[in-house]
């Protein structure tokens, strides 16, 4: 594996592990917070240093070329100023949105296609995010243009497989106003709080979309890491409309217990639940080494939405030691997945593994 590829996928993991270790702290944990303002970035830990190097990253190795690392890295650089506690982490944030948008530019160059449009688009909110975190807006307005970047990103790509489906012209149709309920919620609500409802009634439109429409439904009947992949993007897809309804009926992230459920319904039930379904097909791209299939999966995913469940629901009935619970056995969920992963990797090298290329979910 080369040297960039490692570097980038080391600081994405680290960011991660920080990124848990400020949720800890959140949750109440006693932990050490490392410096005082680090339970604060939280958020951006996650969203830009974990995700968006590691989306950047994936789709750098993809393209093959060299000026397309420059992204994932400003992401990455991004995560460890904030760790550091020095300034300038907005700038290579902003940076790192300009490279991910330089690269869908360049799929959307190449094909010409829904998919890569709903990629770019995405591409656009996190670079748009990003520069509003450059000019001085709170954290907690850049959520939605965090979630448009993420569920357009995902939704392109689970597009891109519905080559396997015959779309109508009217799934079609749905899928971008569903697109466009979330892009026009995201502007609207720097200007007016509901825009996030908007935003969410996109979310629960594009959920029932793709539980209808995505191929998973069709590959959740094959075996072992078909099997394993779709069950993972079922379960975030169902996340995803829980994420939607709560914004439609709470509005725009009110604090304490209800905001909690908003945002982990979506960034923990779906967006994770999308990386634990993807990782046997994303991983040997990205590490170019096999990652065998275990049935051990099943435990890191499983334990992710049983403990989500409890936390989702004893924020809704007002409970703090469920969500307190619910919240460090979500910490444990990714916790068993690094390890798993890790593990495959390192089983990778003696035993034959099983094509996890061929999977179509």
């Amino acid at each position: 594996m080369p040297r960039k590829e490692l570097a980038l996928l080391a600081v994405s993991v680290v960011s991660l592990l920080a990124g848990l270790w400020a949720a800890l702290v959140l949750l109440g944990f006693h932990l050490p917070p490392l410096r005082p303002a680090f339970p604060a970035d939280h958020a951006p830990l996650m969203v830009v240093g974990f995700l968006g190097t590691l989306i950047g990253l994936e789709r750098a190795v993809s393209l093959r070329r060299p000026w397309t690392y420059l992204g994932p890295a400003a992401t990455g650089l991004a995560a460890l100023v904030l760790l550091a506690g020095l300034p300038g982490a907005p700038l290579f944030a902003a940076l790192g949105g300009l490279g991910m948008t330089a690269i869908f530019v360049t799929l959307w160059r190449r094909t010409r296609a829904a998919h890569t449009a709903a990629m770019l688009l995405g591409a656009l909110c996190f670079l748009g995010g990003n520069l509003l975190w450059l000019g001085g807006v709170p954290l907690a307005a850049l959520v939605p243009w965090w979630i448009a970047f993420l569920l357009l990103t995902i939704a392109g790509e689970r597009l891109e497989l519905s080559r396997l489906v015959a779309l109508t012209l009217a799934d079609r149709a749905v899928f971008w106003a569903a697109a466009g309920l979330v892009t026009l919620g995201t502007v609207w609500s720097l200007l007016a709080p509901a825009g996030v409802r908007l935003a969410g009634a996109g979310l629960a439109l594009l959920a029932g979309w793709l539980l209808t429409r995505d191929v998973a439904r069709r590959t959740v009947r094959q075996a072992g890491v078909t099997r394993f992949i779709a069950l993972g993007l079922l379960a975030g897809f169902c996340w995803l409309g829980v994420a939607g309804a709560l914004l439609l009926a709470f509005g725009p992230y009110p604090p304490g217990l209800i905001l909690d459920a908003q945002l982990h319904a979506f960034f923990l039930g779906f967006v994770l639940s999308m990386i634990f379904a993807h990782a046997p097909i994303v991983f040997p791209a990205v590490l170019r080494r096999p990652l065998p299939f275990a049935p051990r999966f099943y435990a890191h995913l499983a334990l992710l939405h049983l403990s989500l469940l409890l936390r989702v629901g004893a924020d809704l009935a007002g409970w703090p030691p469920g969500q307190y619970l619910g919240g460090v056995l979500n910490v444990v969920a990714v916790l068993a997945f690094l390890a798993n992963t890790l593990w495959s990797v390192r089983r990778g090298r003696v035993v034959p593994r099983e094509d996890s290329s061929r999977a179509e979910a």
